[in-house]
């Protein structure tokens, strides 16, 4: 990538400084003729300020920018990557080049590499930096889609977030895409974001094919530090449900709604949970399939041996979200109500009745 190239569109992004701020520092607002906001990272605040208006170049440039608490200062080529998590500068200028609606260019023999980001890409850092840069889901399509998938129990779901153009790479030899995506913080035992997780979604809407889900090859994928953490919901007390999947557990906790519950993302990860020191008794929800035997058995292992009971949900179908969906609720209800221990009945299941 030549240099003349990134300060034509540096250039062309300052044209556009308003806009630009308003989609990539979407927590700052306008004020005079700056844009005020907390960093590059587009955290809430006023110590950054950006110029919406001036000349292309040179000083008091449009687009130019300066953060009074670091000293950091740059242009919105820079915006682009630190709010956006990217490394590289080809998916920084793929990133401009979609904004701004222009062609992208073919792959050059070597491309070379924008200065580091402050946070490596994959990183906890970088995951936190995502979920922040996204938005809560109430009226979005994270909203839609859930609710397509029977789940209507969306209270307590702060950490599940939306993004409207998440960067998607099938490989390291295709071109970024950005597809909207429901975006979901992992965390530790005290709450500390470790990770994230992306579930890309078809702004089409919803299909039986794809139940939601964009169609390209992984629509799911996570980052960051993963192993014995999870996507949470509630705080976990003596009681708690435990499970692989975002919509598998958001399913179970439609039927149990007082119940707090995690979501592992995988069987390998979910053999793998950390236990709250409070926890005396935990219920795994079970994907009908040989990973998720073998994690349940895991499980059962380890929480035996920490003094804690095991108690096995199974659902009728392949995981809960089937029986939500196919089977409808009542049926849901109806089999985890024989499942449960009886003093967890009234206590987490009366508010669905």
């Amino acid at each position: 990538m030549a240099r003349h190239d990134a300060s034509d569109l540096a250039h062309r992004l300052g044209r556009q400084a308003e806009a630009v701020c308003q989609h990539y520092l979407s927590n700052g607002r306008r004020e005079g003729r700056y844009w005020l906001v907390g960093d590059v990272q587009n955290t809430p605040g006023r110590s950054m300020f950006v110029r919406l208006t001036g000349p292309e170049s040179g000083k008091g440039a449009a687009g130019k920018w300066t953060d009074a608490a670091t000293g950091e200062h740059g242009d919105l080529l820079d915006v682009i990557r630190d709010s956006c998590g990217l490394v590289d500068f080809k998916d920084v200028a793929d990133e401009a080049r979609s904004f701004l609606s222009l062609p992208h260019p073919e792959p050059e023999p070597s491309e070379r590499k924008f200065r580091p980001a402050s946070a490596p890409v994959g990183s906890p850092e970088a995951a936190l930096r995502l979920f922040a840069m996204s938005q809560p889901i109430t009226g979005t399509l994270v909203e839609s889609y859930l609710r397509n998938r029977g789940i209507a129990a969306l209270h307590g779901t702060g950490s599940l977030r939306f993004h409207p153009r998440c960067h998607y790479r099938p490989d390291e030899h295709s071109p970024t895409e950005t597809w909207p995506a429901m975006i979901a913080s992992v965390t530790d035992l005290a709450g500390h974001l470790t990770g994230a997780h992306r579930t890309w979604l078809d702004p089409g809407g919803f299909s039986e094919a794809t139940l939601g889900k964009a169609p390209i090859d992984t629509p799911r994928r996570a980052m960051g530090d993963l192993l014995g953490h999870a996507v949470r919901f509630g705080v976990a007390g003596d009681v708690m449900a435990a499970g692989e999947g975002i919509e598998t557990m958001l399913s179970l906790r439609s039927a149990l709604p007082a119940m707090p519950m995690m979501a592992a993302l995988s069987a390998a990860h979910l053999s793998a949970c950390q236990f709250p020191d409070s926890l005396h008794r935990l219920y795994i929800a079970r994907d009908d399939d040989p990973a998720g035997d073998g994690a349940m058995a895991a499980l059962i292992d380890r929480a035996n041996a920490a003094g804690i009971e095991a108690i096995v949900l199974s659902p009728a179908l392949g995981d809960f979200n089937e029986d939500l969906r196919l089977l409808d609720l009542d049926h849901l209800r109806a089999a985890l109500r024989v499942q449960i221990a009886p003093q967890d009945v009234a206590r987490f299941m009366e508010l669905a009745a």
